[in-house]
């Protein structure tokens, strides 16, 4: 079990958390990237192709499940930049209860029209401010529960049942690669790839306009970065959340920190070899896995979304950088 206060991640939590959301998330295909490099083979978790284009659906859907009836009625909120949140509105959609969101003011466009389609509110804030409701786990003037995107312990269980799929599709996996944002995702597989099979590697992958992780593992405490904004909207902050600090040094082996042209890379590659369309996020796995850095053997890469503009996606396309 890993564990920081009240913060912990059993296998049995995961295996709880996939009975909870089973006919409600779909198990995501484990394909072959058709494209060779020297002594690995490439997989990618195919998350992206879940209803809502993106993982979040596990952990939202499995904290929703653990709600009671008087909390459900009374509506959730949450703090997203836009796939968790666009989760929780899937869920509070067939639920028929209020769901708002607290959005920073450079979420895409793409997210935040799904936002809207599928029933949530937004709240639209300055980025910093945004952070703040991240940290303090609150919005005043909001009614209903918080469901914290990253450090609620159900949301981290949910999301770890990607680590179980991946060991049943894949037994003989020699390493794991899941986008760094506040840590839900990939310490959710972390708990459960461990748990099952210790030795295998887990690395978190991090753009270098927004890499807290790498930085907090190599001062060996929670550091603040100066955060850039970029079109990888996905992943990255300010700092490592300070609830999930112990969690994440724990179970990761080490963050590949990738620049935002290997990103474009990526996508462009798994567009081109495997009619695959990623967001940059769900892209910096594999980036960080053509680096040579996650080592040899059979290597997962978890494509975590693929909700990314249209215009965006045509300059990357392109093999150019969007502003």
């Amino acid at each position: 079990m890993a564990q920081q206060n009240n913060i912990a991640i059993s296998l049995t939590d995961i295996e709880e958390a996939r009975k909870r959301i089973q006919g409600q998330v779909k198990e995501s295909p484990l394909i072959h990237l058709n494209y060779k490099i020297p002594d690995a083979k490439i997989y990618l978790k195919c998350e992206n192709l879940q209803p809502i284009g993106s993982f979040k659906l596990r952990g939202a859907c499995n904290a929703l499940g653990k709600l009671s009836d008087d909390q459900l009625k009374e509506g959730v909120y949450t703090a997203s930049a836009g796939n968790f949140a666009q989760g929780l509105a899937w869920n509070t959609q067939k639920l028929d209860i209020p769901c708002n969101v607290v959005v920073p003011d450079h979420a895409p466009a793409t997210k935040l029209a799904a936002i809207e389609r599928l029933g949530g509110q937004i709240i639209k804030v300055p980025f910093s401010e945004w952070w703040k409701v991240i940290q303090t786990h609150k919005y005043d003037g909001i009614p209903g529960t918080f469901v914290h995107p990253v450090s609620d312990p159900s949301v981290i269980a949910g999301n770890g049942t990607i680590g179980l799929e991946i060991l049943e599709s894949l037994p003989d996996v020699n390493a794991v690669i899941a986008p760094y944002g506040g840590g839900a995702l990939s310490c959710g597989i972390a708990s459960a790839v461990k748990s099952v099979k210790p030795d295998v590697k887990v690395y978190a992958s991090e753009v270098e306009t927004a890499a807290p992780l790498k930085a907090s593992m190599i001062a060996d405490r929670p550091v603040n970065i100066d955060y850039k904004s970029s079109f990888v909207d996905g992943m990255g902050g300010k700092a490592v959340l300070e609830e999930m600090w112990p969690l994440a040094r724990s179970l990761i082996d080490d963050s590949i920190v990738v620049s935002l042209q290997q990103i474009v890379d990526a996508i462009k590659l798994m567009a081109e070899r495997n009619h695959m369309i990623a967001e940059g996020a769900g892209a910096a796995p594999l980036a960080a896995a053509l680096t040579g850095k996650a080592g040899k053997g059979n290597i997962v890469c978890v494509v975590s979304g693929g909700n990314i503009d249209t215009d965006k996606l045509t300059t990357i396309l392109q093999g150019n950088i969007p502003q």
